[in-house]
């Protein structure tokens, strides 16, 4: 088969590509080339990298010429000038459908957001859940993929977390009540991903992507603070302090240590999707546990927050 991947250099594009390209599928991947974490996925066998955003419906629609199936991956946590929530994942997820309609594409798979849902007064969910409505009335077969938080080699989660840890060992959860997560391994979505593009499965389907396992948050942050040798001491802060440092970050680091959209997200709590929707069937279901060696797998090299994490000096 050929299958494009916008978002193809992000953390989630490029582990799917990975795994198509080892199954012998062709691929293009359409990013715009900011992320240079791992250039080596621009060069994989019977790939094609082509830069471009997700605003340009026609030349998204030249990409996919050809292709059977898309997996729309892009998407932002943070609004940064013109990269706004409604630009990227309402404006673009509608010409990424228009162009996959005009191409002829049979199938596209949308990564949307466990929670993303209408009216709950967090543009990141409204638009999450506006993409999914797009998806859903363009008449082509879909599936809508809602992970909560996907963890693996150049996530957010162990990155950011391990390397926090790494420049000062205090850590403040969001919120003075703790509240659930259930962590799924990046390698989970890529099979249900995979199983839903290729073999066409989970047809007209939307399905919650949950790990197996319900922690804390503060057992998660233990749990990787024990991999790295490090002692986290953690407290709880109120979500309004939270809120605060979030705009912070947003505006002083590459990549913020957390953003607006975070703190909500974690604020609610990442393990029961809303609305409620299926779950994936026994085969598919994920099912590894977020334990040492897994965090150990995923985890970046050993380093910590610094000058050149700061937009002054990227």
């Amino acid at each position: 088969m050929k299958i494009a991947v916008t978002g193809g250099t992000g953390f989630v594009g490029r582990h799917l590509a990975r795994s198509l390209s080892l199954g012998g599928h062709s691929l293009v991947l359409v990013a715009r080339g900011l992320d240079r974490r791992d250039e080596t996925v621009r060069h994989l066998a019977q790939t094609s990298f082509v830069p471009i955003g997700i605003d340009d419906e026609d030349r998204l629609a030249q990409a996919f010429a050809g292709c059977d199936a898309v997996a729309h991956c892009a998407g932002i946590n943070r609004e940064i000038g013109h990269q706004t929530y409604q630009r990227v994942h309402i404006d673009g997820t509608r010409k990424v459908a228009n162009a996959a309609k005009r191409a002829g594409v049979k199938k596209i798979v949308l990564l949307s957001f466990l929670r993303a849902r209408p009216d709950c007064g967090s543009l990141y969910h409204e638009s999450k859940w506006a993409a999914e409505q797009i998806v859903r009335s363009l008449g082509l077969d879909y599936t809508i993929l809602k992970p909560g938080v996907i963890y693996g080699r150049g996530d957010h989660l162990l990155d950011h977390l391990s390397r926090a840890l790494r420049t000062l060992p205090l850590f403040a959860l969001v919120g003075i009540t703790d509240r659930p997560i259930r962590p799924v391994a990046v390698e989970d979505v890529v099979r249900l991903m995979q199983a839903s593009l290729v073999e066409g499965r989970l047809s007209r389907r939307t399905v919650a992507v949950l790990g197996p396992e319900e922690i804390p948050l503060r057992e998660a942050v233990e749990r990787i603070a024990k991999v790295i040798g490090k002692r986290a001491f953690l407290i709880g802060m109120p979500v309004f302090l939270h809120y605060i440092l979030a705009w912070g970050f947003e505006r002083v680091m590459t990549i913020p240590l957390i953003s607006i959209a975070q703190v909500r997200i974690l604020s609610e709590g990442i393990a029961e999707p809303l609305p409620a929707c299926g779950m994936p069937p026994a085969d598919l279901r994920p099912g590894k546990f977020f334990t040492e060696e897994e965090i150990r797998q995923g985890l970046p090299e050993m380093t910590s927050f610094g000058p050149k994490d700061l937009r002054w000096f990227a």
